[in-house]
């Protein structure tokens, strides 16, 4: 309790140093969402700076969020010249509210040409300032929006705060067609999970690969990999429970609510989860936790891994983004209650957001679409690409009874039977959990288990948060001009649950039978980003964001564009790494062990003509022909990589890298590890997955 939010320029910290006129007001903007008087601007920046002098600071930075999908920071000092050749501390409201970062040497898909270099960064008083730690020393960081000169987003916050803003328009719309009147606004509420692996520094420090590009792009499986599913919640390691220890310091600090850690399926994979908290604070922290994991692993000579497939063979890492809506008086609007078919209220907002999941699954496809997330989407360890959404028991049981027209029971959860008298009793949930389903409802939450770990969560909430305002403003479009609203309602809920009740599913998603099965139903099956970002570009799209104000055609064709452009150049390096690391680590230790086995031949045979050479004869010809073939596979994968390169068109080139260039990739590990279990290991110059995966 001491260090929660010590570092956090927090509302505690507001309400004891603001005049008690600048905090009701500020309080109001981030509250009723009203705009920003320039006079409270002024007077929290000194109260900031002073806050942050106190606590040791000498500079301050505008935090923002490019859509390189990391953060972005340029620090200022706040100090300010005097004429008697001192310096003053100084921080002005007009260099709290605007920064001004060079806008053409981040990702803009067009909107700015290199020589065009101004952007701006704008205050998010929403999302409080805090101090971050780095060797040591604080800096001030101001969480901001960054635009360009002609006012285009150029980040992640920009729409998200655009899209809250929405949501919240239209889902008050429904509350007082269900007389609400009381509230005021209506935040979407996000818990990230957030999945990570950790490895000794040591051997990161000799794996070029993942130094580069975050992933192994060669290395045999280890004899033991997570098959005997011992490491799932296991008891944590005494390195890893030192590095979670502080890890948690430091995020409290920071006001992040980390709750819960334990090991995850995969050797050396891990996992944090928070509390739930508004969607851009935690989308925020979000990007605190992921920077916060790296340098406290440092602190514990390792590194934390945040690709989605750091290692071949084992389960890949996710990011599940647990979604709910809360109003500013404290009602969750995803809680069903004791009994869910008498609640008509949530049974109308079930129906919207299934409705938009249906509607826009090729658009909530896209938002967990990156390369590393292509590794694991479908592949026995995440959702399937297939979009679905699963309700359990009780809710799908109401969904059927609504197609009836009439809705009449809710299901029950049982008492548990687990047959030991001393065990507690306890009613358990009323539906299981399925940890197959992309999008599951978790009791008063939809869980959207897509994401990639690596991303920022902005992507997904932005589109969470667009296709349920839209499908909330056509059922309020539909209800406000009923004459008989219970009767309309019914109406309304019944075609919504009979119409769309294709994207129901409450089986394996990692079946075979699911694939064929949503063939059948029509739903989408998005395997690669390359095709997921095509539909940025559709007329409908455009129009469902112009309609909303989050995104305009020309931002969306520069988010196409950026979306294809990063994962050409992520190929591209995987690809130039791969090629680096076979000519000079592979190769080279090929040709030590095939000359040390020929002269142990040749040695062999000059000793005596009877001795049976046959063993080190063998080992030789697999081996070189093996280095023959990986010869062959690395000249190849040096040409497409040349040509893919020279392609001038986005999605031409984007899909050349995963046709072309990924299979090349692909059959050049295929040797590579093959000359792994055939090479003295005293000469393999690469740490193995045994090694990486099981020595922490």
């Amino acid at each position: 309790m001491d260090i929660f939010g010590e570092n956090v320029f927090s509302d505690a910290i507001m309400r004891e140093r603001l005049p008690k006129a600048t905090y009701k007001s500020l309080r109001n903007t981030i509250e009723e969402g009203l705009p920003l008087d320039p006079d409270v601007a002024e007077v929290v920046a000194n109260s900031m700076k002073d806050w942050a002098i106190e606590k040791g600071a000498t500079h301050f930075t505008h935090w923002f969020q490019p859509m390189t999908g990391i953060t972005a920071e340029k620090h200022d000092s706040f100090i300010s010249p005097t004429q008697d050749g001192r310096v003053v501390m100084e921080f002005s409201g007009k260099e709290l509210i605007k920064g001004e970062p060079d806008a053409s040497s981040f990702p803009s898909g067009g909107i700015r040409a290199t020589f065009e270099a101004r952007g701006y960064t704008a205050w998010d008083c929403t999302s409080p300032a805090f101090l971050k730690e780095d060797g040591g020393v604080l800096t001030l960081c101001i969480p901001t929006a960054f635009c360009s000169y002609t006012g285009e987003a150029l980040d992640k916050k920009t729409p998200l705060l655009r899209s809250m803003q929405t949501l919240s328009t239209q889902a008050l719309r429904l509350l007082r067609l269900f007389g609400n009147t009381t509230s005021t606004r209506v935040t979407s509420t996000v818990g990230a999970e957030q999945e990570y692996f950790l490895v000794d520094k040591k051997f990161f420090d000799q794996r070029m690969d993942l130094m580069l590009t975050g992933r192994t792009l060669f290395g045999a499986m280890s004899a033991k990999g997570q098959e005997l599913e011992d490491h799932y919640f296991g008891s944590l390691k005494a390195r890893v429970a030192a590095f979670m220890h502080d890890l948690n310091i430091d995020l409290w600090k920071l006001g992040v609510l980390a709750k819960t850690q334990h090991n995850e399926v995969a050797p050396g994979q891990f996992e944090l989860a928070p509390i739930f908290g508004t969607t851009n604070i935690a989308t925020d922290h979000n990007q605190i936790v992921m920077d916060t994991m790296k340098k406290v692993a440092l602190r514990h000579d390792m590194v934390c891994l945040l690709h989605e497939k750091p290692f071949a063979g084992v389960n890949g890492s996710g990011k599940h983004n647990n979604w709910s809506m809360s109003t500013n008086d404290g009602l969750n609007l995803l809680d069903p209650g004791k009994t869910p078919h008498e609640n008509l209220q949530f049974l109308t907002i079930l129906c919207a957001i299934v409705k938009a999941v249906d509607d826009y699954a090729e658009l909530l496809r896209f938002s967990a679409a990156t390369p590393g997330n292509d590794h694991r989407l479908g592949a026995n360890e995440a959702p399937p690409a297939i979009i679905s959404v699963f309700l359990g028991e009780q809710l799908s049981d109401i969904f059927k009874q609504l197609q009836n027209g009439e809705v009449t029971r809710s299901l029950q959860g049982e008492r548990l039977a687990s047959g030991v008298i001393t065990l507690p009793a306890f009613r358990k949930d009323s539906t299981d959990r399925n940890r197959t389903s992309p999008f599951a409802f978790t009791g008063n939450k939809f869980e959207f288990r897509m994401v990639a770990s690596s991303q920022s969560i902005s992507g997904p909430n932005v589109v969470l948060n667009t296709i349920f305002a839209e499908v909330f403003s056509q059922f309020a479009d539909r209800l406000e001009k009923a004459t008989d609203f219970d009767q309309a309602l019914l109406e309304l809920l019944k075609e919504t649950a009979t119409k769309h009740n294709r994207i129901l599913f409450d089986g394996n998603g990692y079946a075979d039978e699911w694939v064929v099965e949503a063939t059948k139903r029509g739903l989408p099956n998005i395997t690669s980003t390359v095709d997921a970002a095509r539909v940025l570009l559709r007329e409908s799209t455009i129009e469902l964001y112009e309609k909303h104000h989050v995104l305009n055609k020309i931002e969306l064709e520069s988010r196409y564009e950026i979306n294809l452009e990063q994962y050409s150049k992520q190929i591209n390096i995987e690809a130039l790494t791969m090629i680096d690391m076979a000519k000079h680590k592979i190769i080279p230790a090929a040709v030590k062990y095939s000359t040390q086995l020929a002269n142990s031949i040749n040695a062999i045979k000059s000793a005596s003509s009877a001795v049976d050479a046959s063993v080190q004869e063998g080992l030789l010809i697999d081996l070189c022909s093996t280095l023959v073939s990986l010869k062959t596979n690395l000249n190849t994968l040096e040409n497409v990589t040349q040509e893919a390169a020279s392609l001038t068109d986005a999605f031409d080139q984007a899909a050349n890298y995963r046709d072309i260039v990924f299979k090349a990739m692909a059959a050049l590990r295929i040797d590579g590890d093959k000359l792994e279990t055939i090479i003295d290991s005293e000469l393999w110059p690469l740490p193995t997955y045994a090694e990486m995966l099981f020595m922490l």
